[in-house]
């Protein structure tokens, strides 16, 4: 499947990505040749196989959460490391 120089513009418009000539023509190529790839997946025939999300047989390791005292005097030393704080909290920019 052969995107379109549009295309591939569009795809990286929706991406956000500032691409330059040379990148949309590489890129472009690349997102053509996986997406031909995807088209010969989709021809194997998977009827009667179960679908799966990952196949190692592992689990989530999950450990309930343990609120840990540290000796005041490190608390103190990594307040005044901070760049910014108030009170006994670290003040960072806010996040989006």
């Amino acid at each position: 499947m052969k995107l379109s120089k549009e295309e591939t513009k569009k795809i990286a418009e929706l991406a956000r990505l500032e691409l330059t000539e040379q990148e949309l023509e590489t890129y472009g190529g690349q997102l053509s040749a996986v997406l031909d790839y995807m088209e010969e997946l989709n021809e194997v025939d998977v009827a009667g196989i179960m679908p799966t999300a990952q196949v190692s047989g592992l689990e989530n390791a999950m450990r309930e959460d343990v609120v840990e005292s540290w000796p005041e005097d490190e608390v103190e030393v990594g307040l005044r490391q901070a760049p910014d704080n108030e009170g006994r909290f670290i003040k960072v920019k806010r996040i989006l």
